[in-house]
């Protein structure tokens, strides 16, 4: 009777230990597909660059930029609170005349703009230069991989936002437009402004 008891209770302890186990599927190589943690934080690990540029651009880009974009007095008011040697990018709404053209470069044209009276150069693509987009939008280096997804994904938000831009050419001269704008900024100065939108007209 001891063995049969004892036998009934291992039967039962093996029962209980096969329930307990997760069936876990296997990916190509043989490695199991682990499920993600409900508690972690999102991250862009499994993403390319131009991926992550597309998936979060208006709720990380177009959304933030249009419900905070500054005043370009309020930028320069907080460019002064850069420290020596910093630099800072933020979103900025402005309107002004189209002065000059500039595509003597085709690669890195630009629009002259007066703004507050003066003359901003706003880069229009297709190549734009700098991380204004990606340090405005608030991206961290611990969201990514590594530094080189951190990187690659300033030059895939940059060719975002230029195919966000309506045609624009020497006609656009002379004109009123108004602009969302990514801009860097350093200890009193403007630094980069690339252009996020851009449309011809004064504003409503």
């Amino acid at each position: 009777m001891k063995g049969k008891a004892l036998s009934g209770m291992l039967v039962a302890l093996l029962t209980l230990m096969l329930a307990a186990c997760t069936v876990v599927d296997l990916d190509a190589d043989g490695k199991p597909i682990m499920p993600k943690d409900p508690n972690a934080k999102p991250g862009y690990s499994d993403q390319t660059p131009q991926q992550i540029a597309e998936s979060s651009w208006a709720s990380r880009v177009q959304q933030p930029a249009e419900k905070q974009a500054l005043s370009w007095a309020d930028m320069e008011t907080k460019s002064h609170t850069v420290k020596a040697g910093g630099s800072e990018s933020v979103f900025v709404r402005a309107a002004g005349t189209v002065t000059a053209f500039d595509n003597s470069n085709d690669r890195e044209r630009s629009l002259t703009m007066t703004i507050n009276g003066k003359p901003v150069k706003v880069s229009i693509g297709p190549v734009l230069r700098g991380n204004a987009i990606r340090d405005a939008a608030g991206f961290r280096f611990e969201e990514f991989t590594n530094q080189v997804q951190y990187a690659q994904l300033t030059k895939a938000l940059n060719r975002h936002a230029v195919k966000q831009l309506p045609a624009v050419d020497a006609s656009w001269v002379g004109k009123p437009a108004q602009a969302l704008l990514a801009v860097s900024i350093g200890a009193g100065t403007v630094e980069d402004v690339v252009a996020v939108q851009l449309q011809q007209g004064n504003p409503k």
